[in-house]
This record gives structure tokens, C-alpha cells and sequence, in this order.
């Protein structure tokens, strides 16, 4: 059964959909005002790697992201960039959709979008209003108040007194409000700004009510999985929980976060100079090496991300890829019977809180005792090693052929062929044809590595 740790109640739980068979799943999506860096793409490989794993195990998943196309941010990026604010968020909309594509996240079977959802925001107000778990300030806006709220703080484990303390730093601080914790679900207009009708006048939503509206017009109002980077547990995801509680909703049933990532040792900041935006890193390494970089670390850890860590990932992807390269040219059964055992060894460690390391141990493990299944003669559990690791590796979203040599089975036939070749020479120990061999492949731009499972290439 499949299982994973569930934020708001603190340990792994076995997970049982509301409908057996069926997935629903809220991901919170991007505030569209910049470049999406490679923070937005761990998250974003997170959920794309649940969704396909669920869906690997036979489920039917619904997954809806959003795109926050107005708030503060993208207010005074407008400003200083003299555009209006629709103008700027479909520009970097269409930017972040891009770059999703380009990494190889599956898009969403649902893609709202904030301002379309006014008057679903509106009447939760309300409705919240009306239950006495908001209320107004005159020319402020509309206010949550936590009070209304007996859990609030424990999708984090924290007690309102503790999160007092520091309301400062992480909320908006107003004398008017009845209390520091209390946050907006509707703010008044401010002069230049975006501005939608109200029962409290002109004004625009807050950042927390959109989703609440948005997953439960779109997936019910009790669903099975809300999930995010660990970053918005707090306020937000918080936030979300009691907007909902408070107009008597279930609403999420299971929360998952991801974990942020390093770069070089720090935690990426533009102030620290280390700040990436997903292009650059993809105008430098194939997303593919990316995608498997993050899936060496748990999802729940933070990751290290540096030039040693990708150019580790590039052959690591090399050796899968060389493999399915040498299952290929000698013709092996893509569609063989696939390995039980390592099956089982797979779906064992991705159930148990979607453990990726794990997964990819039993790939490169499988990929090994192929490798010597096929230098034994052995083609037929050679074959069933190749159609398993295939497998496996779609599940996670790993493709076995690179974008270069896509198409080019002629390229990779004869560089089989002279490995081949290259092979028989060592063994009788004619070193200068090997060497031949090898510089005129390097003068081609392939680069060999000698391996205990055989040679590999790759491109240059």
C-alpha cells in the first residue's frame, strides 16, 4: 500500500483515496512575476513524480495547479516595469509554462487561474463573514479571525502563542486587527491597483482564499491530497486550512511539502549571487540530468545542487542510457516479461513515502545484473531486465533516449559496432586498434567510459 508522511499530522500514513482507485490533488502553482528558478522546478519535479508514480500504480489522478496572477509582487513588478498587471502575469505565465515544458512536467488537468475566481472568493468571504470567523475593518478589507480557529497553527505544530511571538516576521502586523495572526481574505482598493467589486467595497482578494476556492470548486470540498513546497506551509498553507475549517469544510485530507535545495552549500538567494533560473541551468545540462539529480534526493530533503552534483547525474544517466543503447543493438525484447523481483523491490521502496533513492537503487542495480546477464549469454533474463528498467524508468519520468539521438538509431549502430570491435581488440590484447578506435570516436565527439558493466558513450 502506498504511504507517505503526512505534514499536518506528523508521521507516514497508509494512504486510502476517498474513492477507491481515484486520486484528487491540489498543488499550489506560481505567483507569475519572474523567471521561475530552480526552486519552482523541485517542486514542481515533486508533485509531477507523485502524480506519475500513483499513476504507475494503476490510479486515475486529477491534479489541478494554479497560477496566482495577481498580488503584491506582481503589483509592483508592473510598476517598475511600466506594464499593467494582466500584461505581466500572462507574460510570465507563458514563460513558466515553457519552462515546465521544456523540464518535462506534466501539465495539470486543471490550470485556474485567481482573477477568474472573484466571485467563488466572494461569497466564501461572505459565508465566513456571516459565520463569525471573519470580519471588516472599515477602509482596511476583510480579516480571518484565528480565534474562530481552535487548531490553527497545527499543520506546523505550533500553538498561536508561539506563533505570536514572531507574528512580525511572517505576518502583516495592524493595531486594527483583533488579533497579530488574524491575516486578509479581502484588502481595499489602494490607488492604481486592480480593483473588483465588494460587499467592503472596491478591492482584490487576499493570497490565501484563492485556493480554497479554486480546489474546491474544482475538486470537491473534501479532496485527498493538497500539497507545495515546505516554504508555503506557513502562512499559507495554514491560512488555507482555516479559511476552510472555518466555513465547516473538510477540505485537504492528506499535506505533503517538498523540500527546498542548496546551491553550492547556501540556500539560494539573489542576495547571496547564487540565484538560477531553470533556463539557465537547462541552456547548460539536459533537463533529464536534472530530473534525476533531484530524484537522488528524498523528496522531504533538501537537495544539494552544484556543477560536481550534475555532472555526477550526467553519468549516471549516461550508464542507464548506455544500456538501453547495448539492450537495443542486440536486439532485446522491449516488451519481455518484466523482472517480478525487481518489481516488487521497486514498488516496495517508492510506497514507503515515495522514496526515489530507493527507486533508482533497484534501476541501477537492475541495469548491473542486466549488463552481466547479457555478457553470460543470458538474453532471455537480459531482456527481461531491459523491458523492467524501461519501465521503471517511465515511471519516474526518466527517458532512456537522449534528445540527440533521438532518431539516430544509424549513429548508434555504428558506435555499438566499433565498440564491438574495440572490445575483441583488448581482449587479444591489440591496444593500438583500441586506442584507434577510441580517438577516432573522440574526434566525433563521443566519449567513452570504461565500466566494470562495459563501456559506455556519450555525446560530447
Amino acid at each position: 500500500m502506498v504511504s507517505f508522511y503526512d505534514t499536518r499530522l506528523r508521521q507516514i500514513v497508509p494512504f486510502e483515496p476517498l474513492v477507491d482507485g481515484r486520486v484528487s490533488m491540489y498543488v499550489c502553482g506560481p505567483t507569475v512575476y519572474d523567471d521561475p528558478h530552480v526552486g519552482h522546478a523541485r517542486t514542481a519535479l515533486t508533485f509531477d513524480m507523485i502524480r506519475r508514480y500513483l499513476q504507475w500504480r494503476g490510479f486515475e489522478v486529477t491534479f489541478v495547479s494554479n497560477i496566482t496572477d495577481i498580488d503584491d509582487n506582481i503589483i509592483n513588478r508592473a510598476l517598475e516595469t511600466g506594464t499593467t498587471e494582466p500584461e505581466l502575469a500572462a507574460r510570465y505565465e507563458q514563460v513558466y509554462i515553457d519552462q515546465m515544458d521544456r523540464f518535462g512536467i506534466a501539465r495539470p488537468d486543471h490550470r485556474p487561474h485567481a482573477t477568474e475566481y472573484i466571485a467563488e472568493m466572494l461569497e466564501f468571504i461572505s459565508d465566513l463573514v456571516d459565520r463569525g470567523a471573519a470580519y471588516p475593518i472599515e477602509g482596511k478589507g476583510v480579516y480571518f479571525s484565528v480565534a474562530a480557529h481552535d487548531r490553527y497553527g497545527d499543520l506546523i505544530g505550533r500553538t498561536p502563542e508561539e506563533l505570536r511571538e514572531g507574528a512580525g516576521a511572517r505576518v502583516e502586523v495592524d493595531v486594527e486587527k483583533a488579533d497579530p495572526l488574524d491575516f486578509a481574505l479581502w484588502k481595499a482598493a489602494k490607488p492604481g491597483e486592480p480593483v473588483w467589486d465588494s460587499p467592503w467595497g472596491p478591492g482584490r482578494p487576499g493570497w490565501h482564499i484563492e485556493c480554497v476556492a479554486m480546489a474546491t470548486d474544482l475538486l470537491g470540498e473534501t479532496f485527498d491530497i493538497h500539497g507545495g513546497g515546505d516554504d508555503l506551509a506557513f502562512p499559507h498553507h495554514q491560512n488555507e486550512v482555516a479559511e476552510a475549517e472555518g466555513a465547516e469544510l473538510d477540505f485537504a485530507r492528506h499535506w505533503i511539502h517538498g523540500a527546498m535545495l542548496n546551491v553550492n552549500g547556501e540556500k539560494m538567494a539573489k542576495s547571496l549571487g547564487n540565484f538560477t533560473t531553470l533556463s539557465d541551468l537547462l541552456d547548460v545540462y539536459e533537463p533529464q540530468v536534472l530530473r534525476l539529480l533531484m530524484l537522488q534526493t528524498h523528496y522531504r530533503t533538501v537537495m544539494e545542487l552544484s556543477d560536481d552534483a550534475l555532472t555526477g547525474a550526467s553519468g549516471a544517466l549516461d550508464r542507464l542510457r548506455a544500456w538501453h543503447r547495448r539492450a537495443d543493438a542486440a536486439s532485446l525484447n522491449p516488451s519481455a516479461d518484466p523482472d517480478p523481483d525487481a518489481l516488487a523491490r521497486f514498488t516496495a521502496a517508492m510506497d514507503d513515502d515515495f522514496s526515489t533513492p530507493a527507486g533508482l537503487a533497484v534501476v541501477f542495480d537492475l541495469v548491473r545484473e542486466a549488463n552481466a546477464a547479457l555478457d553470460g549469454g543470458d538474453t532471455d533474463r537480459a531482456a527481461a531486465a531491459h523491458a523492467t528498467v524501461g519501465d521503471l524508468a517511465g515511471a519516474l519520468g526518466l527517458t532512456l533516449v537522449s534528445d540527440g539521438q533521438a532518431g539516430d538509431d544509424a549513429l548508434a549502430a555504428e558506435v555499438e559496432k566499433l565498440l564491438a570491435e574495440r572490445d575483441e581488440a583488448r581482449k587479444s590484447k591489440d591496444f593500438a586498434t583500441a586506442d584507434r578506435i577510441r580517438d577516432e570516436l573522440a574526434a566525433r565527439g563521443i566519449v567513452l567510459e570504461d565500466t566494470p558493466g562495459g563501456t559506455i558513450w556519450r555525446t560530447s
